[in-house]
């Protein structure tokens, strides 16, 4: 529980009240709380066809990328940048949250709908290198160009 306390703590300092934050989640028959993007962290948010592809790749690359996120029947994949990424991203058909944007985050270690970490976060504020992530979309798909012609 200590890993989840410490996400929890990790993700609700964005909060303009962590503690209202924190218990607000902690006590919602939801589980989500509404979180700013741009302070601690921007979100890319890739289709979820090439989301999960380029979560695998990332997976094979790195012990361990930053918080991901999917939603809505996996058609979605939010994968967690440093603050600054979503204003700088070209990329197309890959939607940001940075600075003056919110998103749903469901508290760690649950399900929360259709919200839910693919790799939750640990809580010392490990995130995915932006240009990483662009590599392993390329590779992602490459991948799915090949399979897809055979």
């Amino acid at each position: 529980m200590t890993g989840a306390k410490t996400a929890v703590d990790w993700l609700a300092s964005v909060a303009p009240d962590p503690d209202a934050c924190r218990q607000e989640w902690e006590r919602s028959p939801l589980g989500v709380a509404l979180l700013p993007a741009g302070r601690a962290w921007d979100v890319l948010i890739l289709p979820g066809g090439l989301g999960r592809p380029t979560l695998d790749v990332l997976t094979r690359c790195l012990d361990r990328p930053g918080p991901v996120l999917s939603d809505f029947g996996d058609d979605r994949t939010g994968f967690f940048v440093p603050p600054g990424t979503a204003s700088r991203w070209l990329g197309t058909g890959v939607r940001s949250a940075g600075r003056g944007t919110w998103i749903v985050v469901p508290y760690p270690g649950r399900r929360s709908g259709d919200i839910r970490w693919l790799v939750p976060p640990d809580g010392t504020g490990t995130l995915t290198d932006p240009a990483l992530l662009e590599l392993a979309m390329h590779e992602a798909a490459a991948g799915l160009a090949r399979d897809g012609g055979r």
